[in-house]
């Protein structure tokens, strides 16, 4: 206790320099718990996002990930509403889920018959009000302003198209698509116009219903290839055109309503879908949730070859950015801690150069070796205690200021914002680790200059002018 005593006096003594000294240790600290509480706040955002889309895990038959996208018939999921049932109603996982749904994806031709254009698109079939309920999840508190999909309330054949695709079907006009400048109209040997196979078939489907479809300004036609390989049409209204983030999926993507894809693909025969997204409650649920359909899938579901895909997997790039925030933390961490050891380092070395005479004193009456590195060492802890205490507190600050800033952004792929969160209150992890970083970096930084402290020669200190 005496020891820590002096050394505050100590540092009290020159009062400018230890308060410098203080303020480059509180800027650093705040600076990197600043930037860690909008890193976490990003990831949580990021993560909610790719949640609310395909949720935490999903049944797809064994291999669909890296090869059924082509052929989704060859890779469906028979009797899937036995799997949602089984699913929903076992002891284990029913307390975690919040929603179990189907999804059929599939490829095909979306094509205006009355502009003679076509487009390849990718289809979604979805049940609509499931969905809706995907896109509530927020477990973390991001106020996720994802909007309810346009296909609600909707007659079987409505289908939500990308802006994209609205600008390649010559539909932004009806459809009120932004940046679309007027395209030229097709000659009859024109590429891009529509390909005989969809222009033949379309007149074939053309009955009174279709006709009204085609003759309405949003009504398009989708050719895809049925379970047995044949060609199939259908007439659908495009109630809105939205815009999906990449353009590379904007320009592709088409929703529609999960009985008219089936339909499209299936035709009469038994309907099947090509995932069962599952989305929980809590995302540190996933590794128990996938034990437990794992375990299912061995033995009640063991008919069918299925597995089972955390979003992670299904969307790369959110592993991909989490290592990014990661390595861009880690690195201006890294960069404050240097700034600090030779902050705290060049304070402690002109103490000791200021206090040579003092030290040699000291060693004249007895004071040993490392009774003098000990209380270098004790300013250069206390230096770090207080940083700390003031980093911490400056950070709090700062991020009630930015939280209730009103600030917005929109994650990477996404065209709807999330609020601006810096994340410091809470988490006790961020904050302790940075903390005990910070004083660890302070004793380091003392030491040396402590160290050569104590190994003065006691006639070289005192003669010391």
């Amino acid at each position: 206790m005496n020891t820590f005593l002096l050394a505050l006096r100590n540092l009290l003594r020159n009062r400018r320099r230890s308060l410098t000294t203080l303020l480059a240790m509180m800027i650093g600290l705040g600076a990197i718990l600043i930037f860690g509480g909008y890193s976490r706040n990003s990831i949580y955002a990021l993560q909610t996002g790719y949640v609310q889309m395909h949720g935490h895990l999903q049944i797809q038959h064994k291999n669909y990930f890296l090869y059924g996208s082509g052929n989704p018939a060859a890779y469906g999921i028979p009797d899937y509403q036995r799997i949602i049932d089984v699913v929903k109603l076992d002891p284990v996982l029913a307390p975690m889920l919040t929603v179990v749904t189907p999804k059929l994806q599939l490829g095909g031709i979306a094509g205006n018959f009355a502009a003679g254009v076509s487009k390849n698109v990718i289809a979604s079939g979805i049940v609509v009000g499931e969905q809706n309920q995907l896109r509530q999840w927020d477990d973390y508190g991001s106020l996720s302003y994802s909007p309810q999909f346009a296909l609600t309330g909707t007659s079987p054949d409505a289908v939500v198209i990308g802006t994209g695709v609205a600008r390649m079907l010559q539909l932004c006009l009806p459809l009120k698509v932004d940046n679309c400048p007027a395209a030229p109209v097709p000659s009859a040997g024109d590429a891009r116009a529509a390909p005989d196979d969809i222009t033949a078939l379309s007149a074939l489907e053309a009955s009174a219903a279709s006709r009204a479809s085609q003759t309405s300004p949003t009504g398009i036609e989708m050719l895809a290839a049925n379970v047995h390989g044949a060609p199939n049409v259908v007439s659908l209204n495009v109630v809105k055109a939205e815009n999906w983030g990449f353009k590379e999926f904007d320009d592709t993507v088409l929703v529609m309503h999960l009985a008219q894809a089936q339909r499209l693909v299936f035709g009469a025969a038994p309907p099947q879908v090509t995932a069962i997204q599952i989305q929980l409650q809590h995302t540190f649920q996933i590794a128990a949730a996938r034990a437990r359909l794992e375990q299912l899938l061995a033995t009640t579901l063991k008919e069918a070859p299925l597995e089972v895909l955390d979003f992670e997997t299904l969307a790369p790039i959110y592993g991909q950015s989490v290592q990014f925030f990661d390595s861009v933390f880690g690195f201006i961490a890294a960069l404050i801690g240097v700034i600090v050891l030779f902050t705290v380092g060049n304070t402690m070395s002109m103490a000791v150069v200021e206090r040579t005479v003092e030290i040699g004193t000291l060693r004249a009456i007895g004071q040993r070796r490392a009774g003098i590195r000990s209380l270098f060492m004790c300013e250069g802890l206390l230096l770090g205690l207080i940083g700390a205490v003031l980093g911490v507190l400056t950070a709090l600050l700062v991020a009630s200021l930015i939280n209730h800033s009103g600030l917005t952004w929109t994650p990477p792929g996404y065209v709807y914002a999330y609020p601006v969160k810096v994340r410091v209150w809470g988490d006790l992890g961020l904050i302790f680790e940075s903390a005990v970083g910070l004083i660890v970096v302070a004793m380091i930084s003392a030491w040396w200059p402590a160290n050569r402290a104590s190994k003065l020669m006691i006639v070289d200190a005192l003669r010391h002018v």
